[in-house]
C-alpha cells in the first residue's frame, strides 16, 4: 500500500454519527450540495474527510483528458473530449480512484478556476486553457479547511461551480468552460468566524461536531490512534473487512438512488418542514429531498420514510434557520418529529 493511502480508517472513528452520516449522504448522490462540518480541533474532521477514499468505488474518466471528464456524460464533457469524439468516433476509458483535492487558503482566482492564455489566442487564434484545481477536483472531492478564512469570492466561485457541475472562465471576452463535479466538503472552526448567512444557505449539509466527554469515549479514541500510529498498515489490514462492508453499501445506493420514489407524500413532508421552519427560497426543500433520498437509498429501499426526514432533516435546516444576533439556539429535532405527526 502505498504511504500517501496510509489515512486513519473512517469505519474506525469513534462516535461522530452526524458527520459520518452527512459525508456518506453526499458520496451516495453529490447533489445533496455538500456539507460543511463546524467543529474545534481535534474532533477528527480533516479525518474523515480524507478517509472517504477509502469507501468510494473508482469512476470512469477518458483517458488522456485534463479535466477527467466522465465519458457517460457526453453533453458535460470537455471541448477536446467533444472534438476527438467527433472526430475519431470514439473514446478510450479508463476507471480513475476517487482521490481529495484540498484547496489551500492562500489560493488565488486563476489558481483556482484556471487561466486562459490572451497572448496565444491573439498569436494562433486558438484558444490556450491552463487547468485549475476545479479541473483537478471533477469527479473527487474538493476540501477546504478553514472555509471560514477563505476570500467571500473564491467561496462563490467554489459553490457556483459546485451547484452547476461547470466552471466558467471568461477573460477580454474570451471564454473557455469544462466539467467541474465534486462534493464540496468545509470544515472550520467556529470561533474563528462564521460564513455569511448567503453562502451559508449555499451547502446542502451543516453539522457541528463536538469533543467526547464520556471516558470511555475517549479512551477509546487513544487507543485506536495510538495503535494505527504503531502500524499504520497492519491497522487497515486488520479493518479490511468492514471497510469493504462499507464501499459495497456505498456503490449499491450510488446505484439504487435514483431509483427511489418521489412520491407526493414524501414531497409534502419536505415543504411542511420548509414552512414550519420559514425557510426562504426552495433550497432547503431541494436538498431535504435529495438527502432523504440518498438515505433511503443508504439504507437499501427505493422509497423515503418518515425517519428518512427526521433523521437529516437538523443537517439540512440549522444552518438556514435565521437567529438573532448573538443567539445560539439548539436544533431540537422533536420539532420535526411534532411537525410530521401526522404522516
Amino acid at each position: 500500500m502505498a504511504e500517501e493511502n496510509y489515512t486513519f480508517p473512517f469505519t474506525r472513528i469513534v462516535g461522530q454519527k452526524d458527520m459520518k452520516l452527512a459525508l456518506l449522504l453526499n458520496a451516495v448522490d453529490p447533489s445533496v450540495g455538500g456539507v460543511l462540518i463546524k467543529g474545534s480541533k481535534g474532533t477528527a474532521k480533516s479525518t474523515a474527510v480524507r478517509s472517504m477514499p477509502q469507501f468510494l468505488p473508482p469512476h470512469p474518466v477518458v483517458k488522456g483528458c485534463r479535466f477527467g471528464c466522465d465519458p457517460n456524460q457526453i453533453r458535460k464533457m470537455c471541448p477536446e473530449c467533444r472534438e476527438k469524439l467527433q472526430k475519431e468516433g470514439k473514446l478510450e476509458t479508463v476507471m480513475a480512484p476517487t482521490k481529495v483535492v484540498e484547496l489551500p487558503l492562500n489560493a488565488t482566482e486563476d489558481r483556482v478556476a484556471g487561466t486562459l492564455d490572451l497572448e496565444h489566442v491573439l498569436e494562433t487564434g486558438k484558444r490556450k486553457f491552463e487547468p485549475g484545481i476545479l479541473a483537478n477536483a471533477n469527479g473527487n472531492i474538493l476540501y477546504v479547511d478553514e472555509i471560514n478564512l477563505l476570500d467571500d469570492h473564491i467561496v462563490d466561485l467554489l459553490l457556483d461551480s459546485a451547484a452547476m457541475g461547470r466552471n466558467y472562465i471568461e477573460r477580454e471576452g474570451i471564454s473557455f468552460s469544462h466539467p467541474s463535479n465534486f462534493i464540496l466538503i468545509g470544515t472550520m472552526n467556529p470561533e474563528e468566524g462564521d460564513l455569511r448567512p448567503q453562502l451559508l444557505d449555499r451547502f446542502g449539509l451543516s453539522i457541528e461536531v463536538h469533543e467526547e466527554y464520556i471516558l470511555e469515549s475517549r479512551m477509546e479514541v487513544i487507543k485506536r490512534r495510538m495503535t494505527y500510529d504503531a502500524d499504520p498498515e497492519a491497522y487497515l489490514a486488520g479493518c479490511k473487512d468492514e471497510l469493504d462492508e462499507l464501499r459495497q453499501k456505498v456503490a449499491k445506493a450510488k446505484e439504487i438512488v435514483s431509483q427511489v420514489e418521489l412520491d407526493d407524500t414524501s414531497i409534502m413532508m419536505a415543504a411542511k418542514l420548509s414552512g414550519h421552519f420559514k425557510m426562504e427560497g426552495h433550497r432547503a426543500d431541494l436538498a431535504l429531498m435529495r438527502a432523504a433520498r440518498a438515505n433511503a437509498a443508504l439504507e437499501g429501499r427505493n422509497r423515503i420514510v418518515k425517519d428518512d426526514f427526521v433523521k437529516i432533516a437538523p443537517m439540512v435546516l440549522s444552518h438556514r434557520i435565521k437567529k438573532k444576533a448573538f443567539e445560539n439556539t439548539t436544533f431540537d429535532v422533536n420539532e420535526v418529529r411534532t411537525c410530521l405527526s401526522k404522516f
